[in-house]
């Protein structure tokens, strides 16, 4: 068998290579927000369970929220939080707020029940986060979605 300096040469220069690498790339992305589940309670007062998602590559840790909420066309009012929760990389969790909607509101989420039908609301707003060893950041959010009634739970969109 006979040496060939070209396969030393090269796992010479891989070995360079590997060295000279600083670990895995820390990003900071933008979060999101979404509506995981809306109960309507006896006193016509929402519970909101808000997923805050973490896109980032390292934990943040979410301060503060507040986010306007329209439901249908008609504002239903703001969710304000100040959660001071940690979220790991590329995780998400729930945090639950109330709130006490508009009138039109809620008449917009009692039709969307009664009938059984979708629920189409938007979130606009911002968050803060602080990225691991960095400083606070606040994020704009903006957000589409829909929910629709929890089988067997009266009052509860998912």
């Amino acid at each position: 068998m006979r040496f060939r300096p070209q396969y030393a040469l090269m796992a010479v220069l891989a070995l360079v290579l590997t060295a000279c690498g600083n670990g895995p790339v820390k990003r900071v992305s933008e979060p999101a927000a979404s509506i995981q589940q809306l109960s309507v309670g006896n006193d016509g007062n929402w519970e909101v369970e808000l997923r805050l998602r973490n896109y980032s590559s390292m934990p943040m840790r979410f301060d503060n929220v507040s986010l306007a909420v329209k439901v249908g066309d008609e504002a239903a009012g703001t969710l304000n939080a100040s959660p001071a929760l940690s979220i790991g990389p590329e995780s998400a969790d729930v945090i639950k707020v109330r709130l006490q909607p508009s009138s039109s509101a809620r008449i917009v989420v009692a039709d969307a029940l009664a009938g059984g039908r979708s629920l189409f609301y938007e979130l606009e707003g911002s968050v803060s986060a602080t990225p691991e060893e960095k400083k606070q950041r606040s994020f704009d959010i903006k957000s589409r979605n829909s929910l629709n009634q929890a089988p067997g739970l009266p009052g509860v969109l998912r």
